[in-house]
């Protein structure tokens, strides 16, 4: 019976392990990417107060 359950560990394992790693590089794109829109929205504002413009509208 060992050997059963053996077996079947082995045989999910793999699944479980690319299922965590595609979350892990999903949840850091989005994360990367949420970073580089706000580092870009605060290059935009100082931009635009530096030429005198009005802030964009949301």
């Amino acid at each position: 019976m060992d050997d059963y359950w053996m077996a079947a560990a082995w045989s999910i394992l793999p699944t479980i392990v690319i299922t965590i790693l595609f979350f892990w590089i999903l949840r850091n794109i989005l994360k990367f990417d949420r970073t580089e829109r706000r580092s870009y929205a605060k290059i935009e504002a100082e931009e635009r107060t530096r030429r005198g413009l009005p802030a964009p509208r949301d």
